[in-house]
C-alpha cells in the first residue's frame, strides 16, 4: 500500500510500527516522505498515494475518492502555529498591527498554519498583511533572522527551537485559537480513497499508534534518521505535543473543531462553501 507522510518525528513515531511490518495482517508499505505542501496538492487529484497525511485547511479541496480518517492526524491542545518576528516582546503580546502591510512568509497556502493566520489576521491586523511569500518551513526562521522578511508563521519544531534563532513570538495562533472557540486545533489529517477497507485502514493505524505508545524506544533509531538535525530531546517534545488522544481518535470534540474551523474559513471566503458545506457526509464523519 503506498503511502506519504512527513519526515516530521510525530508523523514517523505514529506510522513507525505498521512501515517496520510489525502490524498483523496490515499490508506492507511503500512509503514517501514528503512535505505537507506536497502531499496537499496530490490530494486534489486520483494520482495521489492510497493514504497520506494533508492539512485539514485542504479538505475542501481533496478529491471526492479519499476519505477523512478519523485516527492518525495531529490535533491538540497547546500545539498551534507561531507568528514570529525578528524583536518585540517574547511573551505574544506585542501588537499585531506591526504586520499592517508586512512581508510574512508562511509554509503553505493551504496549509492548516495558514488559514489560522488569515482567520486571525482578518480581526487583528488593520489594513491586513502586505505581502505573503510561501517558504519551505525550516528556511523560515533563517530568513526572518536576517532580516529578508518581517515575520514568519512557523510550525512543527520551531514552537521548540525559535529563541535558538533570537527571535520573539507575536503569537501563538493556537491559544488564539483556543481561547476564541474553546475547541482543539486541528492541524494535519489522514486521508485514505474509498476504494480501501477503510475501517481497516483505521484499524492499521490505530494498532501502529498503541504499539508506538506502548514501545517508545522501538521507534528512536527511525525517528532521529528522518529527524532533520533534530535533538532527541526536541524530537521528544515534539511527539509528547503532537501525539495525542487525538491522534488514536478524533473524538466528538476533533470533528467539532474542524468543522468550526471549515466552516469559519467558508464565512469568509478563505475556502469553498459548497464543499465545506457536504464535508462531513463526503468525508465519512459520522461514519465512526
Amino acid at each position: 500500500m503506498k503511502i506519504a507522510y512527513s519526515p516530521c518525528p510525530n508523523d514517523t513515531f505514529v506510522f513507525h510500527a505498521w512501515s517496520a511490518g510489525l502490524i498483523p495482517g496490515a499490508p506492507r508499505l511503500d512509503v514517501t516522505y514528503a512535505d505537507i505542501d506536497i502531499t496537499n496538492g496530490l490530494s486534489e487529484g486520483t494520482d495521489g498515494p492510497e493514504v497520506m497525511k494533508i492539512s485539514y485547511a485542504a479538505l475542501p479541496w481533496t478529491h471526492p475518492d479519499y476519505a477523512l480518517l478519523p485516527c492518525g492526524g495531529a490535533l491538540g491542545r497547546g500545539c498551534g502555529p507561531l507568528v514570529l518576528t525578528a524583536g518585540g516582546p517574547s511573551d505574544g503580546q506585542s501588537d499585531p498591527a506591526r504586520l499592517s502591510g508586512k512581508t510574512v512568509a508562511v509554509p503553505s497556502e493551504r496549509s492548516t498554519a495558514y488559514l489560522l493566520f488569515r482567520l486571525w489576521a482578518s480581526r487583528n491586523v488593520p489594513g491586513g498583511i502586505g505581502r505573503i511569500i510561501v517558504m519551505p518551513f525550516h528556511q523560515i526562521m533563517p530568513a526572518v533572522q536576517r532580516g529578508e522578511i518581517d515575520a514568519g508563521l512557523v510550525i512543527h519544531e520551531a514552537r521548540f527551537t525559535y529563541k535558538q534563532y533570537g527571535l520573539a513570538m507575536l503569537q501563538d495562533l493556537g491559544s488564539w485559537w483556543e481561547q476564541d472557540t474553546g475547541l482543539p486545533i486541528p492541524l494535519g489529517a489522514i486521508v485514505a480513497k474509498r476504494s480501501l477497507d477503510l475501517e481497516a485502514v483505521a484499524g492499521w493505524i490505530r494498532a501502529s499508534v498503541d504499539y508506538a505508545w506502548a514501545n517508545p524506544e522501538a521507534s528512536r533509531e527511525y525517528v532521529m534518521s528522518h529527524a532533520q538535525e533534530l535533538s532527541p530531546e526536541v524530537a521528544k517534545s515534539h511527539i509528547d505535543l503532537y501525539v495525542n488522544g487525538f491522534t488514536r481518535d478524533l473524538g466528538e470534540d476533533g470533528f467539532a473543531a474542524v468543522d468550526a474551523l471549515l466552516g469559519r474559513a467558508a464565512a469568509e471566503g478563505l475556502v469553498p462553501e459548497a464543499r465545506v458545506a457536504s464535508l462531513r457526509l463526503r468525508s465519512g464523519m459520522n461514519a465512526r
